[in-house]
């Protein structure tokens, strides 16, 4: 049976990929915040007896890290790096930015999914199918760029598009 680990499970894509693997015979390994609160995914979870549900705060990497360890054991076949959040205010432009809330987005939408596959690495190698996915948005795209603003979460978009 193969194997995908989803982050951000609990709602939207996450648990769409959720439910679509879960449907074709996967194992299902659902990462999020708040297992307790992810009502959607518990009835996925009564549905399907191969979907397994993980607290993970991608925030953390030491979670991050110990969540590795105890499923060291496992093969990944696709790691689904979903988890992300928006970040910006609109009350709160270039003047008046919170940096603390920049940095959580910085290490949330950027820092976490490659940190997740750094630590998810060792599964990933023993599986077949070796796939690593990172799910972004068209806000995330330099082509599509032309509204402006949200700052945090483009920061990266706009550090690559300005770098040259």
């Amino acid at each position: 049976m193969s194997t995908v680990l989803i982050t951000g499970a609990n709602r939207g894509l996450g648990l769409g990929f959720c439910q679509r693997y879960a449907e074709a015979g996967w194992q299902v390994i659902a990462c999020c915040r708040n297992p307790e609160a992810a009502d959607q995914l518990a009835e996925l979870k009564q549905q399907y007896q191969q979907v397994q549900i993980y607290p993970l705060d991608v925030e953390s990497f030491p979670e991050i890290d110990s969540l590795a360890a105890h499923l060291s054991h496992e093969k990944i076949d696709v790691l689904i790096n979903n988890a992300g959040v928006y970040g910006d205010n609109k009350d709160r432009g270039f003047g008046q930015l919170d940096y603390q809330a920049w940095q959580q987005t910085l290490t949330i939408n950027t820092m976490a999914p490659v940190k997740i596959a750094e630590a998810f690495f060792p599964q990933i190698k023993r599986s077949e199918k070796k796939l690593i996915v990172a799910i972004s948005s068209l806000m995330g795209s330099i082509a599509d760029n032309s509204s402006g603003g949200s700052l945090f979460y483009r920061s990266i978009l706009f550090a690559i598009k300005n770098a040259h």
